[in-house]
């Protein structure tokens, strides 16, 4: 089977045409004052799906596979565990929504979740982003352990 390496793929939101789908988040996780960073390309949001007020889906631009999106917030903020907690769960309702979504119009075979936190872990756009990534039968050759194949023969002992 080919790679999806770095395909573009249809919005997996049906808009009909009227705008990103917007979801609601409720007004006691607004607490945290919205900060930007001009020169970052997550701050700027560009072909917006889905969105609330704390964050947002776009289609990742170096797509892994049909489908396969990104939930931003909108603030700058490199470290997800330095995003408020009104930031995450917009994070985790986009994802529930972007699932969804997904799942209507690829139905993929399962999924993969990843957030690269810090250099060391992978992490080049320093912008949370919370990939969703769908998965396929033959997408690879062998896809047991899934995320943990990015340690690969690594153990502790």
């Amino acid at each position: 089977m080919s790679s999806n390496r770095g395909v573009r793929s249809d919005p997996p939101f049906d808009t009909g045409g009227s705008g990103p789908v917007k979801f609601d988040v409720r007004q006691q996780y607004m607490e945290t004052p919205m900060e930007s960073d001009p020169e970052c390309e997550l701050c700027v949001p560009e072909g917006v799906l889905a969105e609330n007020p704390l964050a947002y889906v776009a289609l990742e631009k170096t797509s892994l596979s049909r489908g396969h999106v990104v939930i931003v917030p909108r603030r700058h903020v490199a470290d997800f565990f330095d995003m408020s907690a009104g930031e995450q769960t917009a994070v985790w309702e986009l994802l529930a929504k972007a699932r969804q979504a997904i799942q209507l119009q690829y139905h993929p075979d399962g999924y993969n979740i990843g957030v690269n936190i810090g250099r060391a872990a992978g992490q080049s756009r320093m912008h949370v982003h919370v990939h969703l990534i769908p998965r396929y039968v033959g997408d690879v050759a062998e896809p047991r352990g899934g995320v943990r194949c990015v340690l690969d023969g690594k153990r502790v002992a």
